[in-house]
């Protein structure tokens, strides 16, 4: 039996909200993103090799490679030095590699979201989202909640996908994105950092995720939590569904609405809250916002 619905669930005033399992099913990022990837890759290392993004995440793989060589990881797949487009075959073998291992790295990660990016512009790709979920961010914004993204994926992947989801553009209920430049997603800091950075504390938080060591992390953190368990999921274990909430739907969290002063004084217009757009964030400030990144 679930852990019952507590008041401090429901009066927390910001939401962080997990991607894969929660607002999108499984399946769409691994039957749909992650084979349009593989397909992909390629053919946008060719035809973007001179852009400054490229050249970018081609660097960090090369790094990644190099770090996985000297850790002695299984499997690795060097990439060469220098700047010739003779490399792209080592390339393709290293993301083939670490895709086949599912592996989180940030430089796969990114250069995932810029072969991503053609495919939603194109209208080849659109982000999966659950039927209860636009309704859910609408409400939660208009009762003056805040609502944060936080998953493995990149940044630029998060936006792509509720910019070009199947319910049209929701980026405009988000005040919010972060991936694992703040931290992995199943240690303590990293929440700990989020609450830093939107300035909350962990009573006036509730993260919602269909991973339960991501739970038990944010819960360390001190932020609330509720499990989802969407159709696809890994199955929860009793001990589990008793240490925490567990829904099924985002239309089971009702929340009140949070007074204009109690949440930074978030302006109401029209019934809705208006989110300040959120903004890249320069490197000289990365270290204010991403203190865990190395």
């Amino acid at each position: 039996m679930a852990a019952v619905m507590s008041e401090k669930i429901l009066a927390a005033k910001n939401i962080v909200c997990d991607i894969e399992g929660t607002t999108t099913s499984i399946s769409f990022v691994k039957d749909t993103l992650f084979p349009y990837a593989l397909k992909n890759v390629e053919e946008y290392l060719k035809n973007n090799w001179n852009e400054d993004a490229t050249k970018t995440v081609v660097a960090a793989l090369r790094e990644q490679s190099e770090e996985d060589k000297k850790a002695e990881v299984e499997g690795v797949t060097t990439i060469s030095a220098g700047e010739s487009e003779d490399i792209i075959p080592e390339i393709v073998k290293n993301v083939e590699w670490q895709m086949s291992k599912d592996r989180k790295t940030g430089s796969l990660k990114t250069l995932q979201g810029l072969v991503w990016a053609k495919g939603y512009k194109d209208g080849t790709i659109k982000g999966h989202v659950y039927d209860d979920v636009q309704k859910a961010f609408e409400k939660w914004t208009e009762s003056g909640r805040k609502i944060y993204i936080y998953s493995s994926g990149s940044v630029d992947a998060q936006k792509l996908l509720f910019e070009h989801s199947e319910q049209g553009n929701l980026l405009k209920y988000l005040a919010g994105h972060y991936d694992t430049k703040i931290g992995a997603k199943r240690e303590k800091a990293s929440y700990e950092s989020i609450l830093k950075n939107i300035e909350s504390s962990g009573e006036e938080a509730l993260f919602l995720t269909d991973v339960y060591a991501e739970a038990k992390a944010a819960k360390e953190a001190g932020l609330n939590v509720v499990l989802l368990d969407r159709p696809g999921n890994a199955e929860l274990s009793d001990e589990e569904r008793k240490e925490f909430t567990v829904i099924t739907t985002f239309s089971d969290l009702s929340f009140e609405a949070v007074p204009k002063e109690e949440n930074g004084g978030a302006a109401v217009t029209n019934g809705k809250r208006k989110i300040e757009e959120t903004t890249e964030v320069s490197e000289e400030d990365q270290a204010q916002v991403y203190p865990n990144k190395k």
